[in-house]
């Protein structure tokens, strides 16, 4: 524990006013009855998210990783719990369009965070972990360059995955926001032994 904050290193107010215990309560108890405070809170909808694909994908790598070594290193768990708890911070806020006396739309660092998070559901098996962004956001087509770091299933062939989740990345990106991205790095952090169908 934080001081005042969650196991995750998270105050409360990123989430507004919840803990990563009551966000898991919840999604055990299947998200009833509705708590609005939860469902209507942009930290909360992306921490929910994540452990949700987290929750998906565990219980059978663990599994795996049971049956082949003694005892599975759970760090790339805590990895994930790690990007978790930096996605549902705020961080610097991105402006969508140039600003104007009519409008000033923006985006979260911790959203485009979930945005490249949620590149993941396009590749079954996969884990995006730490996800770095470097440059300034705050400043409408900035240029900015991505770190990411992924857990691959075993067999991957990883020079093509590499290509198709930066194109994935880079779509999902270029759909949501105004920032120009020179460059996407990844790096295969971890390789599980289910292996790819």
């Amino acid at each position: 524990m934080t001081d005042g904050g969650t196991p995750l290193g998270l105050d409360p107010e990123d989430l507004d006013g919840h803990t990563i215990e009551e966000l898991t309560d919840y999604l055990d108890a299947g998200r009833v009855p509705a708590d609005p405070s939860i469902d209507g809170s942009p930290g909360c909808a992306l921490a929910l998210d994540a452990l949700e694909r987290l929750r998906s994908l565990t219980p059978d790598l663990i599994a795996r990783d049971t049956e082949e070594e003694p005892e599975p290193d759970a760090s790339w768990v805590q990895s994930i719990l790690d990007g978790i708890a930096m996605d549902a911070r705020a961080g610097r806020r991105i402006p969508l369009t140039p600003p104007d006396e009519h409008a000033d739309l923006a985006l979260t660092e911790g959203a485009l965070r979930g945005i490249v998070r949620a590149a993941e559901n396009a590749f079954p098996g996969i884990l995006i972990g730490r996800c770095r962004i470097d440059g300034d956001l705050t400043v409408h087509d900035a240029e900015v360059a991505l770190a990411v770091e992924v857990s691959v299933p075993f067999g991957t062939r990883i020079r093509q995955f590499a290509d198709e989740l930066r194109a994935e990345i880079a779509a999902r990106i270029d759909a949501h926001t105004a920032l120009r991205v020179t460059a996407i790095d990844i790096t295969v952090q971890d390789i599980s032994s289910g292996k790819v169908e």
